[in-house]
């Protein structure tokens, strides 16, 4: 894969970088939409397909790109396809940093030190290539303006931002509204991306956790089964709240954005 094309987990972060704070929006889903969107770049470069609502490998060759490499290698070691879901709610420490890490190595940001209460360390990111950033909110303006179905890139990445809460941040208020939903709408328009943003939705409701407690229990000789919730119906409204602190790996990334 040429680096000459902007991944989407890339065109992902850089939306979500606040350019007056230098903080990224949604900062805890923002972590399950980037193991998303390794999933959906992989996709469309031809290494994985959907299989159901599990991600199968179809060609284990390496991309060119170290941080989604490592991603196929870790699915080609599963030897069978694996729920999205389960993928994308797995641990991912230290996949936002990566990132972000990168883009200030290309040049697209640039770190900035600072201090929490005058004492921890922080650090913001600045884009720098502001130019970039305006064209990807551009594209997803004008698949929103005009209804014109957009290409498949467009539309994963606006399936990806709409699941991780970014609605509320590109088109904030009253006034947004219209544009929020018709960001969602989006979703339609490319399978795997659709998968994988309703899966990233199903992880931040709970849903993703749901089979792994119904295995132990039942691994557990002689207990009876508790009553067991059944799985959150994909959202087609905005994401709601974000959810507290969990295992995905957030602690790691506490430095970035002082959040």
């Amino acid at each position: 894969m040429g680096r000459s094309r902007r991944t989407i987990p890339e065109e992902l972060l850089l939306l979500a970088l606040d350019p007056a704070t230098g903080t990224t929006a949604q900062p805890q889903s923002l972590d399950l939409g980037l193991a998303g969107a390794q999933l959906v770049e992989l996709a469309l470069a031809g290494r994985i397909a959907p299989d159901g609502d599990r991600i199968a490998v179809v060609m284990p060759r390496p991309t060119g790109d170290p941080t989604l490499d490592s991603a196929l290698e870790l699915l080609r070691r599963r030897g069978s396809p694996v729920r999205a879901v389960h993928w994308i709610g797995g641990p991912r420490l230290g996949l936002r940093q990566t990132y972000l890490t990168h883009l200030e190595r290309c040049g697209m940001v640039h770190a900035v030190a600072g201090q929490m209460c005058g004492v921890l360390p922080t650090t913001r990111y600045q884009a720098t290539e502001t130019a970039i950033s305006r064209e990807i909110r551009a594209r997803l303006d004008n698949a929103i303006r005009t209804g014109v179905p957009p290409d498949p890139r467009t539309a994963a990445l606006a399936a990806l931002a709409h699941a991780v809460g970014l609605g509320k941040h590109l088109y904030p208020g009253n006034e947004g509204r219209s544009s929020r939903s018709r960001l969602r709408d989006l979703i339609r328009h490319d399978p795997m991306g659709g998968l994988v943003a309703h899966a990233v939705m199903d992880v931040q409701n709970g849903a993703g956790a749901q089979p792994r407690r119904a295995q132990a229990a039942a691994a557990v000789p002689g207990a009876a089964p508790g009553p067991v919730r059944q799985p959150t119906a994909r959202a087609t409204a905005e994401p709601a709240g974000m959810p507290g602190p969990s295992r995905h790996g957030h602690g790691s990334m506490a430095r970035v954005g002082a959040r």
